[in-house]
C-alpha cells in the first residue's frame, strides 16, 4: 500500500507528464534531429522561434535549406549575432551548413528556425508539425512541441563529437 504522500507525489508527476508536451528524436541519412521546441508566442505575436540541435554522423557536410508548417505562411532559417554592438537576425538565404561529425544547436540568440505570419499564436502544450529539408538527406517531417514564452537565451555554438 503506497503511502498518502507517496500517491500525492505520484499523481502530481502524472499531471505534469500529461500536460507536457515530449520533444522526440528524429532521424533522416546521417542526421539525427533531437531536441526540438518552439516558444509559446504572446497573444498576436507574429513570429516565433523553432529551436533544435542537429548532428551530422556523415563523412560529409548537409545543409538545412528550408522549413516549413501549416500553421505559419513563411518558415525562414534564421541567425542572430553580435554586429558592432548590435544584435542583428537575418535570414540565411543559402541555408544552414551542418558539417561532417559535428552538432549544431538552434537555440535562442542564435541559429535558429523563424516561423513567420502565424495566424494563432503557439500556445504551451501543443505541437506544431513542421518539415525541415536537407540539401543531402532530404526532407523529414518533424513535430515541435511547445514549451513556455521564456526561457533561456545562448548563441549559436558547434560542439565537436
Amino acid at each position: 500500500m503506497l503511502k498518502p504522500v507517496s500517491l500525492v507525489t505520484a499523481f502530481g508527476l502524472a499531471c505534469l507528464l500529461c500536460n507536457s508536451a515530449v520533444a522526440e528524436d528524429f532521424t533522416i541519412g546521417a542526421l539525427k534531429i533531437s531536441e526540438p521546441y518552439v516558444r509559446a508566442m504572446v497573444p498576436g505575436a507574429p513570429v516565433g522561434g523553432g529551436y533544435m540541435t542537429i548532428t551530422n554522423t556523415g563523412s560529409t557536410d548537409d545543409r538545412l535549406v528550408t522549413a516549413g508548417s501549416p500553421r505559419a505562411g513563411t518558415v525562414q532559417i534564421h541567425e542572430m549575432k553580435m554586429d558592432n554592438d548590435v544584435m542583428v537576425m537575418r535570414e540565411l538565404a543559402n541555408g544552414l551548413t551542418i558539417p561532417a561529425g559535428k552538432t549544431v544547436e538552434l537555440k535562442p540568440g542564435g541559429y535558429h528556425v523563424m516561423f513567420m505570419k502565424v495566424a494563432e499564436p503557439f500556445k504551451q502544450g501543443q505541437v506544431v508539425k513542421s518539415t525541415l529539408t536537407f540539401e543531402k538527406a532530404g526532407t523529414v517531417a518533424i513535430d515541435f512541441p511547445v514549451g513556455p514564452v521564456a526561457g533561456g537565451t545562448g548563441g549559436h555554438q558547434e560542439i565537436a563529437k
